[in-house]
Formats: C-alpha cells, sequence, structure tokens
C-alpha cells in the first residue's frame, strides 16, 4: 500500500489532499466493505477534509465532463487571476466573458463560466462570504449542506459530495463519479441497471463511514489501472485483476466482450 496518491486524480490527489490513516479491517460485514479493504491495500488508506469549500466547488465544476489534465490547467489560471482575495467576491464579480477564456481548457467553458459567477453570487447572498460557506460546509447538517449544494444550477450529486467529503470531511460520503458507477455495477455491488444515486446509496449503506473517502479514491485508481470501461483487466486474464475473486465480472464476457452492466441484465 502506498500513500501517494496521484495528482491526476482531481477528485483526491493535491486537490483533495487526505491524511494517511490505518483502519482496522478484520472481518468485513459485507463484500462491499471487502472490496474497499482491498483497495486500501492496494493504494491507500486515508481521510479527507479541510480543503476550501468553495475552491473545491468550484475545482469539482470544472472537473464535469473533462479529464483532469484539461481542469486541472483551468483551476490553476482561475486561481491565479481571482483567488488572491475572497474567491467568492471575486468570481461573483467576474466578467463572465473574461473567466470563460481562463478555463477555456476545460471544456463547456462558456457553460462552467456562468453557472460558476451565478453560484458565486448566491453564495455570497446567501452566506456573506467565502470563510461563512466554508464554515458551513465543516460544521453544518451533512443533509442540508448536500441539499443547500444541490439547489444551485449545475451542482449535481457527486458534485455536492466530493464537497461534503474533501472540505467537509464527512464520514459515510461516497461520490459517485462515472469509474466508481460502472465498477461497483461490474463487481456487483449495486444492480446492473442502477443509476449513480442507487449506486451511492448502496454504497453508503455497505461500506462503513470512515472507509467512504478513500474508496473512492481509490476506486477511480482501479479503474483506471484494471477496471477501464473497455478494456478491463479481466477481459483477457480474470487473474489479472486484484479484485477477480470478490468480483462477478457483470457484463465483461471473457471471449473478448465488454458491454456496460446494465446491458448484461437484459
Amino acid at each position: 500500500m502506498s500513500d501517494d496518491e496521484p495528482a491526476e486524480n482531481i477528485s483526491g490527489g493535491d486537490a483533495g489532499g487526505g491524511q494517511a490513516t490505518v483502519f482496522e479491517t478484520g472481518q468485513p460485514a459485507t463484500r462491499a466493505e471487502a472490496v474497499v479493504n482491498r483497495l486500501g491495500e492496494l493504494y491507500w488508506q486515508k481521510t479527507y477534509g479541510g480543503r476550501d469549500a468553495f475552491e473545491s466547488l468550484v475545482r469539482t465544476i470544472l472537473s464535469q465532463n473533462t479529464s483532469d489534465t484539461a481542469s486541472q490547467p483551468a483551476h490553476d489560471s482561475l486561481m491565479e487571476r481571482y483567488g488572491s482575495g475572497d474567491l467568492v467576491a471575486s468570481l461573483a464579480e467576474a466578467d463572465q466573458q473574461r473567466l470563460a477564456e481562463t478555463i477555456s481548457s476545460a471544456g463547456l467553458y462558456n457553460q462552467k463560466s456562468e453557472r460558476i459567477v451565478t453560484i458565486a453570487g448566491r453564495i455570497r447572498e446567501q452566506y456573506g462570504s467565502e470563510a461563512a460557506f466554508d464554515e458551513f460546509v465543516r460544521e453544518g447538517d451533512a443533509d442540508e449542506v448536500r441539499d443547500s449544494l444541490l439547489a444551485y444550477n449545475g451542482v449535481g450529486p457527486k458534485t455536492a459530495d466530493c464537497v461534503l467529503l474533501f472540505s467537509g470531511g464527512q464520514d459515510g460520503v461516497f461520490p459517485v463519479d462515472t469509474h466508481v458507477h460502472r465498477i461497483a455495477r461490474r463487481i456487483g455491488l449495486a444492480p446492473p441497471d442502477a443509476d449513480h444515486e442507487t449506486v451511492r446509496e448502496h454504497l453508503e449503506r455497505d461500506v462503513p463511514g470512515e472507509k467512504c473517502g478513500f474508496g473512492h479514491t481509490a476506486m477511480i485508481q482501479f479503474g483506471r489501472e484494471y477496471c477501464s470501461a473497455r478494456k478491463p483487466a479481466c477481459l483477457d486474464d480474470p487473474e489479472a485483476c486484484p479484485m477477480a475473486d470478490l468480483c462477478d465480472q457483470v457484463g465483461v464476457d471473457t471471449v473478448g466482450e465488454v458491454v456496460d452492466p446494465s446491458e448484461a441484465a437484459d
């Protein structure tokens, strides 16, 4: 197990921070916990929290529908231009077209810049400052914080959950991105036809709260290294995957075909 989380994993890495932690594994109560324990052995065990809430929100919006290698430069450019003071105030007053040019590497930059300016304005109206919003995310009730974040146009469940995890440090929050959605259904931790929210409900129910954070970041890394969408490691050799004994291989035909788990259920 390594404590070194790759920076390109924008959900974690340098963006998410995190503190290396050792959890007792013992006998897992569920298969989902067994999977997360294995991921912890393969990659890292960490707790998260303490990142600036509004910056985390902006960072996750920039990462939507784009790669980390594209969104990271956009984040860096945004922070260089607007991050010297109160970021909420700076972006609430930002010229939308200038912001769009600043974050152009992230893709969908016109849409994202409009959303960021609008959300910054609403947060300033509701909380007054970046610091007050940060306090709300860190100290507020998790359900209330999540509902408040979801009320902003352009903030979906994954974005809200990333803010709760990486800023609020909330236990029991397992953000579901495309990697987690695919892997949880392929392994058999959620129904093959489950949507993102159903996958989240299954994982948060079956994984101990304190393990959800590194379960999320390590599962993303596992998806990149072993369980890709089109060519998972088990396709050619079932034993090549470190999760082979825990996986149902839903949608993976070892003679050479891979389909979405929902199609395999038909």
